[in-house]
């Protein structure tokens, strides 16, 4: 079967690329692709003392089911309902020894607070869409 009249004019389709926009005095982090928000979620930030860093960074790292090891304690706790990093983890920041990302939680009242280490707390319904939205090297821009 023969294409379309002028199925040849028809002008290529270029899905836009993701990045995301964490606005720490919105408390939420923003989808957009190409220049449209395409969702956002509430989140939990850093509280004082513990801030999430502002900048431009990028994902490096996305764990499903991840485990968590406590970085005062040693203590490691395997993937399950009581895991602070909740069903998904995507790491965008680190000094070579700590690493922040944005992170599931059991902790659901945490939400919309700064109530973390530095990391970014999200519902773990909304963290699993981000997980599937984002890919290694997906651009984190984190503003005040």
């Amino acid at each position: 079967m023969a294409a379309p009249l002028g199925a040849d004019l028809l002008p290529e389709v270029v899905e836009q690329p993701v990045h995301l926009r964490l606005s720490l005095s919105d408390r939420r982090v923003y989808v957009h692709r190409g220049n449209a928000v395409e969702a956002s979620f509430p989140v939990a930030i850093g509280k004082p003392g513990w801030e999430t860093p502002t900048g431009e960074f990028e994902v490096f790292s996305q764990i499903s089911q991840p485990g968590w090891t406590n970085p005062f304690t040693d203590e490691v706790m395997p993937p399950g309902s009581e895991n602070p990093l909740g069903d998904r983890w995507i790491g965008f920041w680190s000094d070579g020894n700590n690493v922040i990302g944005f992170h599931g939680t059991p902790n659901r009242d945490s939400v919309g607070q700064a109530a973390s280490h530095g990391c970014v707390r999200m519902y773990n319904e909304d963290i699993r869409q981000l997980f599937d939205m984002v890919k290694l090297g997906t651009p984190v821009i984190v503003e005040p």
